[in-house]
């Protein structure tokens, strides 16, 4: 269940022009206590906080505990066989814990939706509701809160209502892969017609389940790449941004409330703007944002490849609240490779470009991530990804196996490897890594560093545990601190400078000072 549940950014909404009577409004009712379990990437997990915060403005108590809970939601993830499976597990964990507690409704939301509408609650008689990716308004009569809502018409035909979920656009690129049959999803069994087209925006009630200093903003949904491997498409729709002021305004609220460090999340932030005719559009956001007094850090996660452009590095060089971090995950360094999986480019050209992001960027820390043992993955293929890998010197890594997904172009391709083989491949490109990390973290011992305080760690209560600049929320390593420099109390959310007292492979010992 979500732990950290920041009730303060809900916003409230009233009984007024619903019809009810004084006395009516006046009634005392018991809420109903909804909790909540979100499975899989930051973008659902702000999927989750819009629903918890509809749920809250609509009179629902959220609650950590599922013991506890009248209803519980379970949004889940679908874009890899590990998370599906990770997902269905939950389903079925708080299904025996509504047959044997005091739940009374059992929810399905999330990606797992969009994919498996229909098999859902057949094959799991305890799932009373599912609600898709691009259905969460409709979490409140899933919940039993609300009357079901009636067709939302399209963005072109709302003028005038009052409703925090807003439909966009998308642009010209989307417009054409769908004509090409990119976002079909005839063969999933149950699988709505449309596409999830909505996305939040600064009035949409949100209850933030991350620690009080930090926070994600969903800036873009969806994605129209082409990637082979990929199904995001098909369960999150065409790419859409956000408008730019309503970013803004949300961004000031949280800094307001006490927030310090802002992430901003999409499957592809580079293309912000792209689908308004916006023009760099990430760097002026990102420039916007560092205009806030009361934000300390700033970052993006994720970035394509060639849309790193040189103003959008300048930018993050120009700005000291930006942090100096990419993110941008390369698939593999094979051409052969990045043209099967439908990417381009290769481990020539992303070299010259991970130079010049370097050379602009001072201290730049940069992640990646690869799939290994994609269909037709030869054993060249994946010697010039090892050499590529210890060439490249990356910062953060992260390694997946090839997962074989219906509506996935690859599923159709032949040359397919045994899994094994496929394991065996990640856990040789994670070798390599390991090497160059541990040798990176020693580099930084003796160095001072700002550091965000996380609170007491989860290992032992004699240590604490925070970030750098260099340390993305949740998906990087760990920096523990063992010597308070003489600070009598520490307290979960503050800055201090700390001085490298240790490395490990992944992560990093320190004192402050």
């Amino acid at each position: 269940m979500l732990e950290s549940i920041d009730s303060m950014l809900v916003e409230q909404i009233t009984t007024e022009g619903r019809g009810e009577s004084a006395a009516e409004s006046r009634r005392p009712t018991k809420p109903v206590r909804v909790g909540f379990v979100s499975l899989g990437c930051p973008k659902n997990l702000v999927d989750s906080e819009v629903m918890m915060g509809v749920l809250a403005a609509g009179g629902a108590e959220i609650t950590a505990r599922a013991e506890d809970a009248d209803v519980i939601v379970v949004n889940t993830c679908s874009f890899i066989e590990t998370a599906k499976q990770e997902s269905v597990n939950a389903i079925l964990e708080m299904a025996a814990q509504k047959t044997s507690g005091r739940a009374q409704k059992l929810i399905v939301a999330g990606c797992l939706v969009e994919r498996y509408r229909s098999e859902i609650q057949k094959n799991i008689p305890e799932v009373d509701a599912v609600v898709g990716t691009g259905e969460l308004e409709d979490i409140l009569s899933a919940a039993g809160i609300a009357q079901p809502r009636a067709a939302v018409p399209h963005a072109s035909s709302r003028a005038g209502l009052h409703s925090p979920f807003v439909v966009l656009p998308s642009r010209a690129e989307g417009e054409a892969r769908e004509q090409s049959g990119r976002f079909r999803r005839d063969a999933w069994e149950g699988a709505l017609a449309d596409l999830p087209n909505y996305l939040y925006d600064e009035n949409t009630p949100r209850l933030l389940a991350t620690p009080r200093s930090s926070a994600y903003i969903k800036i873009a949904e969806g994605c129209d790449h082409p990637c082979a491997f990929c199904i995001i498409p098909q369960l999150r729709g065409k790419f859409r941004s956000r408008r730019f002021e309503s970013v803004v305004a949300e961004a000031e609220r949280l800094a307001k409330s006490g927030v310090k460090e802002i992430t901003l999340i999409g499957q592809d932030t580079t293309c912000y703007g792209e689908d308004f005719a916006l023009k760099d559009g990430l760097p002026r956001l990102l420039e916007a944002l560092a205009g806030i007094e009361d934000l300390r850090w700033i970052r993006f996660l994720y970035a394509y490849p060639n849309k790193i452009t040189a103003r959008l590095l300048e930018t993050i060089a120009a700005h000291e609240k930006i942090c100096s971090y990419i993110d941008v995950p390369l698939q593999h360094a094979s051409p052969a490779m990045l043209k099967r999986m439908r990417r381009g480019a290769g481990a020539e050209i992303f070299l010259r470009s991970i130079e010049k992001m370097r050379r602009t960027v001072p201290g730049l820390t940069l992640r990646t991530s690869f799939i290994v043992g994609f269909p037709g993955e030869s054993e060249r293929d994946f010697q010039q990804l090892c050499g590529f890998v210890r060439a490249a010197q990356f910062d953060w890594m992260g390694v997946f196996g090839y997962s074989d997904e219906e509506g996935a172009q690859a599923f159709e391709l032949e040359r397919k490897l045994p899994p094994a083989e496929i394991e065996d491949r990640r856990g040789e490109l994670m070798r390599i890594q390991q090497q160059i990390s541990r040798k990176k973290k020693r580099a930084l011992v003796g160095k001072e560093f700002d550091l965000l305080l996380e609170g007491p760690s989860q290992e032992t209560d004699l240590l604490w545990e925070g970030r750098t600049a260099m340390h993305a929320p949740e998906i990087d390593g760990t920096v523990f601190v063992n010597d308070a420099g003489g600070n009598d109390e520490l307290r979960e959310g503050e800055f201090h400078r700390c001085q490298i007292t240790e490395a490990h492979d992944y992560d990093l010992v320190a004192k402050l000072v």
